[in-house]
């Protein structure tokens, strides 16, 4: 049997696909011009001439200087002028010019296809259960969450560059914000989170200590707690960095998305939407939820509900609907974005004064340019969550099913299967199948030190920072957006 087999075709055919038949049918391209979403055109230089009266000169006036050059002077109209912009659906011509259009086009397909690879995987896992096969879905995953860091990172240097308007310091801000709190979240004690952060750690110490034995190399350890911890801290603080644009957007568009609807489902579901992080928070919060809903206080008996691993399976399955349900809502969020071109003009019509044509004109047509931003912005922590947490079900060894009870593979029982594929007798073909042995023991000795205990526990901490960092950001922005910024 090889080492990859079917699933090595899955990849290659979603490969082909992705090289092939995305550049001309986009998942991407399609959830911004499927006919939902419409943008506002700025206004010509003739409109605003028209509306402002002044349609009987084709030139701007003109001012002579004291040392006799001319310059010409922009036009201004009123900023109370009579301007109703008009809408027009996106189309793909219109997606030429957006910024980032390429980047939130790559992210989103490529999420897509790995999505469809990991379905696949996870079916065939079912069906199948290969025990000497790699996952090849978990490097699927891993590139996914690779690239969304590679983009946030991208955007958050731009806030960086930007030497007005405090977009920088608000980034080094947030980042010691969460360095802070990230330390204090990893010494609370696991009766409080139920992370099995540090049963993971000790699992994998001990683990590596007897690789390392089996080697020949006299070692104390891979790597002290301590310093683990302060790795894990800095890499937290700068995962909330990178999230605190998408999350203070992320409570405008809330707002905006709920005056823009009136029907009573969609402004339930955007409520929901809206406070999914802090359900997902609450999902690992022992004495809040785990507690009650294994052991609710019916009475005076103790009522058992489920397993651990029942338990397990249902979080999982709460944090991928709920990120179903915010991708779901893109397209009133997006949409909700857009309508900020009319609102900045609505706004500029109660101040007093004059306003350059071509500010005027930037105003509006800044905000259907970084439509494919905000896309990013907005999709970007929905698709680390979900990843993350599908590491967690493969890595972690979770079962999806509610109603079964998943059971771990022990490290004696992955040293007896590798040992039971390495001692078989040669036959035909020695060498080759000597090289593959020793593949195979190499990959059971590093199975037998990143257990799945490391990764669950690991694992399940990153997916609850990151659905507390978007939530912490998005409720400050919530704060910002209806009491600071009116003030």
């Amino acid at each position: 049997m090889g080492v990859i087999g079917v699933q090595l075709v899955v990849t290659m055919v979603m490969a082909s696909i992705i090289q092939k038949i995305t550049p001309h049918y986009s998942f991407a391209r399609w959830l911004l011009c499927n006919g939902s979403l419409q943008w506002y055109q700025h206004p010509t230089e003739e409109q605003l001439r028209t509306l402002a009266g002044k349609q009987q000169k084709g030139k701007a006036k003109k001012d002579r200087k004291h040392n006799g050059h001319i310059e010409n002077k922009p036009l201004t109209v009123p900023k109370d002028i009579d301007l109703h912009l008009e809408a027009k659906t996106i189309s793909e011509v219109d997606t030429t010019v957006l910024h980032y259009f390429a980047e939130y086009q790559w992210l989103v397909d490529f999420t897509a296809s790995a999505t469809i690879v990991y379905i696949i995987t996870e079916v065939y896992y079912s069906l199948v259960n290969p025990n000497n096969e790699m996952n090849i879905s978990i490097v699927w995953c891993l590139l996914v969450l690779a690239f969304v860091f590679k983009v946030l990172f991208s955007l958050t240097t731009h806030y960086f560059k930007v030497e007005e308007g405090g977009e920088r310091s608000l980034c080094i801000t947030f980042g010691f914000f969460f360095f802070v709190k990230a330390m204090v979240i990893l010494i609370i004690t696991e009766n409080y989170l139920e992370f099995g952060l540090e049963t993971g750690f000790a699992n994998f110490s001990d683990s590596a200590l007897q690789f390392l034995e089996k080697q020949g190399l006299e070692s104390k350890g891979p790597v002290s707690k301590l310093t683990f911890k302060m790795f894990l801290a800095v890499f937290c603080a700068l995962t909330g960095a990178f999230l605190t644009f998408p999350g203070l957007r992320l409570a405008q568009m809330h707002l905006d998305a709920l005056n823009l609807t009136k029907e009573k489902l969609t402004q339930t579901l955007l409520h929901i939407n809206f406070l999914s992080p802090l359900i997902m928070v609450l999902l690992w919060v022992k004495p809040i939820t785990k507690d009650y809903i294994m052991h609710p206080p019916f009475g005076k008996e103790n009522i058992h509900l489920m397993t651990e691993a029942t338990y397990d399976t249902l979080r999982l399955w709460i944090i991928i609907l709920l990120c179903v349900l915010r991708l779901a809502l893109i397209r009133q969020h997006l949409q909700a974005y857009l309508n900020l071109a009319q609102k900045c003009v609505e706004q500029m019509k109660k101040e007093a004064g004059r306003i350059s044509t071509k500010d005027l004109q930037k105003m509006v047509a800044r905000v259907f340019y970084y439509l494919c931003v905000i896309a990013v912005q907005y999709v970007a922590p929905v698709i680390m969550l979900l990843h993350t947490t599908l590491l967690l079900k493969t890595l972690g060894d979770q079962s999806w099913a509610v109603l079964s009870n998943s059971s771990d593979v022990s490290p004696t029982e992955t040293i007896a299967a590798t040992n039971l594929i390495t001692s078989a007798p040669p036959t035909i073909n020695e060498s080759k199948k000597l090289t593959v042995a020793q593949i195979t023991m190499a990959l059971g000795g590093l199975r037998n030190v990143f257990t799945p205990l490391l990764f669950r526990g690991l694992l399940s901490f990153l997916a609850w920072w990151i659905a507390a960092c978007l939530f912490t950001t998005s409720l400050f922005g919530l704060f910002y957006h209806q009491y600071l910024k009116v003030a």
